[in-house]
């Protein structure tokens, strides 16, 4: 009798352990819902070629919304619903193709909505929730974990975007311009793109690059920025290089690619340089090199300094206006 007592205890102990991980992981993906999911909005638009629809995410509480650029692009009205049943007409406060994102508004009281992490903290491995409409399925849960970071994907406009984003998070067409969270209910992406027919192949534009991109187009209606023509990602920097050459950060900008004709071609970068300096200025993330090209700088030539084969190489490039 004892054994069979001394058994069940065992078993009992041992189902315990079994079902800790899975209740932790629940717990995890239910907290990142409870904070961001009532923020998430369902947006329908009508346009010139027709009707669409996408997600969105409030992130301030007078009513600003995040979204895609290729979700409201051209978009004659759009209408946006909440989670709890509300509907509002939202208006384009300024799209940004060059990063595939967007904020529309939409005046309401007392509106919830998400704040945005550090997206520069992301580690591989991480668990990350994505709440979206896919295929008009509204407020759709999906979670999965950081594949990697700082890739470079080629946008629906045909422009190469940086520093993004890869998870397996499911995304189905629908949930472009929803809130890619971590487990902590911060906003650490927006979602933007799948490869089909692969699975498991998911983008996310980062919030660092989406606050700064929100911030200007809720200032200017439109990203103020020149064009060097380089698509890039963030790469760290082995410690005996930052040692040698004495260098102020201990990461960089990977060139991963050159568009032709571009003022990079045209001032000798090339791909698989590290960008260190621009203008004097260190260059440690991609979101550094955005900040620096505003538009007063279009026109004037700047130095740059590129690790090139273990060498530091000093070059001179003259940014464009962006078309």
């Amino acid at each position: 009798m004892t054994g069979t007592i001394e058994n069940n205890v065992e078993q009992t102990s041992q189902a315990q352990v079994e079902e800790e991980p899975l209740d932790a992981y629940s717990r995890a993906v239910m907290r990142a819902v409870e904070a961001v999911g009532p923020s998430v909005v369902n947006i329908e638009i009508r346009g010139a070629k027709g009707g669409g629809s996408g997600s969105g995410f409030i992130f301030t509480p007078d009513g600003f919304v995040l979204t895609n650029s290729h979700v409201v692009h051209g978009a004659k009205a759009i209408e946006a619903a909440l989670s709890d049943g509300r509907h509002f007409t939202a208006q384009v406060v300024g799209d940004d193709p060059d990063t595939d994102l967007a904020v529309v508004h939409i005046d309401a009281p007392t509106l919830p909505h998400a704040s945005l992490g550090d997206s520069a903290a992301l580690s591989v491995g991480q668990l990350v929730v994505a709440i979206g409409n896919p295929l008009g399925f509204q407020y759709t849960v999906t979670a999965g974990v950081v594949s990697a970071t700082a890739r470079a994907f080629r946008s629906s406009a045909g422009r190469l975007i940086d520093n993004i984003i890869q998870t397996d998070a499911a995304l189905n067409p629908g949930n472009s311009g929803g809130p890619l969270a971590d487990s902590r209910g911060r906003v650490v992406g927006v979602n933007t793109a799948v490869i089909l027919p692969a699975q498991g192949l998911c983008f996310a534009i980062p919030s660092n690059t989406a606050a700064f991109v929100a911030g200007q187009l809720i200032n200017y209606g439109r990203v103020r920025r020149s064009y060097i023509g380089l698509a890039g990602q963030d790469v760290p920097l082995h410690r005996r290089i930052v040692r040698f050459h004495n260098l102020e950060a201990d990461s960089g900008v990977l060139v991963a690619g050159v568009e032709p004709n571009s003022p990079a071609a045209d001032g000798g970068v090339q791909q698989g340089d590290i960008l260190l300096r621009f203008d004097g200025k260190t260059v440690a993330r991609v979101d550094d090199l955005h900040r620096l090209l505003t538009e007063e700088r279009v026109g004037k030539t700047y130095s740059i300094t590129v690790l090139r084969n273990l060498e530091l190489v000093d070059l001179q490039l003259t940014p464009r206006q962006r078309a």
